[in-house]
Formats: C-alpha cells, structure tokens, sequence
C-alpha cells in the first residue's frame, strides 16, 4: 500500500470521527490504567459494569490497596482471569503509592514495570492518558492492518513497527482510536462489513468482493 492510500484511509477515518476516543469509561490515568488491566480477554463493556461500581469505592492507588485481594476481587469477579488480575492490581498499586506518590507514570519502562501491564497497555495508556503518539496492536488492529493492507506483519510487534512507520504523522496521535473502532465494528472478523465500509476503495484485501454485498 502506498503514501498516498494510506492518507486517504486516515483522511476518512478522521471525517467519520473527528475527535475518538476509547470506550472505556475513566476520569484518570490511573483508573484507565486499573480498566486497561481489567479489559484483557474482555469486553470494555463488561470492564465498565465492573469498573462503575469499584472507582465508586475506591478509585486511587491508596484506596485500591487498601480495600485489599479479597474485597477487590468481588468488584471484579464478572471480569475473565479476574483472580489473577486482582493480584496484578492489587500490587501495581503498592507500587504506585510507595514508589510513584500514587501518580501513573509517563514513562514506558516504568509502566512496563507494573505488574499486568506489557508493552501494549503501556502504549494505550502512554496514547489516551497522556497523549504520545503510540499505537497499541490488539487482535482488532492488528486484523485490520493485515486485512487492509495498511501495515501487514506477523505479529504484534511488527505491525505496531510498521504502523509507526507508515501512518503520516498528523493522524499518529489517534490511529490506535480510528483502527480499533474500525476492527471492533466493520472490519469484524467473520463477517466483515464491506459493503457499509468507508475506506473499502482503499482496502487492498482480496477477498472484500464476496463481502460487498452482505448488509
């Protein structure tokens, strides 16, 4: 896919949704980081139900330890792998109240450092909470990128080096947005729904033709 293709593509993701933003419900960068954790192999709807009813609660890296593993894990247990996850939080926010004032830091390797964060909830966090112009390749992204042809890798690490690479600077900031609401509502993975899709001329997927008709 060349230069040109790719503008045209951010050009009308852009035009669609000027101003997109995750789904995930927060008025922190530390209750985006405790719902980030949490949306691992789950839905941001089901993140959300649970999230709603915790920051309540509690929604600081004080308050958070202090309700400790037990109480945590009733908030969150609607949530897949919620026993580990608790665990993973429940020290992440040791660690933020001893070594960071309770503050999320804006640093990659710090916050890699966090127990249940990698590389991919560092950048979602890094992108939505602070800014950066990082891009986060979940399964939905990284379908997109390879469907479409924006940035085809074998696996997350190359399609966020090449996303990087190729998405033009001014839509950087919010590429991660644009592609994961893509992925999440018309470029599913199934049934893909070419025939409502904005950037179908653009597409360089092979097989959009057995698609174009289905609404």
């Amino acid at each position: 896919m060349n230069k040109d293709k790719r503008t045209r593509i951010f050009e009308k993701l852009q035009q669609q949704n000027p101003s997109p933003t995750t789904e995930l419900i927060y008025d922190s960068p530390f209750e985006l980081l405790i719902a980030v954790i949490l949306s691992a192999q789950a839905t941001d709807v089901g993140v959300n139900k649970a999230t709603t009813k915790l920051f309540a609660v509690a929604n600081t890296a004080d308050a958070i330890h202090a309700l400790g593993l037990t109480r945590l894990t009733k908030y969150i247990k609607t949530i897949g792998l919620y026993n580990n996850k608790a665990r993973n939080i429940i020290e992440t926010c040791r660690i933020l109240r001893d070594e960071y004032q309770g503050e999320v830091p804006q640093d990659r390797q710090a916050l890699q450092s966090l127990p249940g964060v990698g590389r991919k909830t560092a950048n979602v966090i890094l992108n939505t909470a602070f800014g950066e112009p990082t891009i986060a390749v979940d399964t939905h992204i990284f379908r997109v990128s390879n469907r479409t042809g924006i940035a085809p890798g074998k696996n997350v690490d190359i399609v966020e080096k090449k996303l990087l690479k190729f998405v033009p600077e001014k839509f950087k900031k919010d590429a991660h947005h644009w592609l994961i609401l893509h992925g999440r509502y018309t470029c599913i993975a199934r049934q893909p729904k070419c025939a409502e899709c904005i950037i179908v001329d653009e597409c360089e997927w092979t097989q959009k033709k057995k698609y174009l008709g289905k609404i």
